[in-house]
């Protein structure tokens, strides 16, 4: 039901994601990340508590292998998940249960990971990292990319209809959180979003810092 892939950016330490999916509101469940400690996704037959933990362990000292070994040891119904983990090292972890939905896939990369099931193709995933190390550009732009072209390659075997896009930086919250839950399009809508979003972060976050600095809103009745 969902491709995905989650990195590390090796020039900012930024962590992120990028997802889509049949289902609505896929990133609602899916993507979990924290600053300065990783980015886990946890699909298939999707269990949310899943990424919270993985990431506990990550902040402990945990390698992604490691901590993704200790929740497979500790977590029921195990088999039925999908989970895709890099930390701050840029060490990556995968694990496809034996129940994992349809035709699946996962490939890790260098900073990243990707996965899938009910796949078009199994070979996806890989081509979604690919595309990833091959891009350029902001973390964010280089996830938008890489989901893409696993939708160029076949994405999911039937239509998506929600996809999301997140990124953390340095700050306790994520300065890039796009969500389309429930569309036709959901990937083309999240690019349209991204398009008009990523000039305006800096801004954001300057507001959020010290709004006396920040720059102008720029929409009527601001001064």
């Amino acid at each position: 039901m969902t491709f995905s892939l989650v990195a590390r950016c090796a020039r900012t330490g930024q962590f992120g994601m990028a997802i889509s999916s049949s289902s609505p509101a896929v990133a609602a469940r899916c993507v979990h990340l924290r600053p300065g400690v990783g980015a886990v996704a946890s699909q298939n037959i999707t269990d949310p508590a899943l990424g919270p933990l993985i990431l506990d362990r990550l902040e402990s000292g945990l390698s992604a292998t490691q901590a993704l070994a200790s929740v497979r040891e500790r977590r029921a119904h195990i088999d039925y998940r999908q989970l895709l983990v890099v930390d701050a090292r840029g060490e990556t972890a995968v694990h496809s249960g034996r129940q994992v939905l349809g035709l699946w896939g996962e490939a890790q990369g260098k900073y990243c990971a990707a996965g899938g099931n009910l796949l078009a193709d199994a070979g996806i995933p890989a081509l979604m990292v690919a595309a990833f190390e091959a891009a350029s550009g902001d973390l964010a732009e280089r996830l938008m990319q890489a989901l893409e072209a696993g939708l160029a390659a076949g994405g999911e075997a039937g239509p998506v209809h929600s996809a999301g896009l997140r990124v953390v930086d340095r700050l306790s919250w994520p300065i890039v959180d796009l969500r389309i839950d429930w569309a036709e399009d959901p990937i083309g809508m999240l690019r349209a979003a991204w398009d008009v979003y990523a000039p305006q972060i800096a801004a954001y976050v300057q507001r959020a810092e010290d709004p006396t600095r920040a720059p102008s809103y720029g929409v009527p009745g601001d001064e």
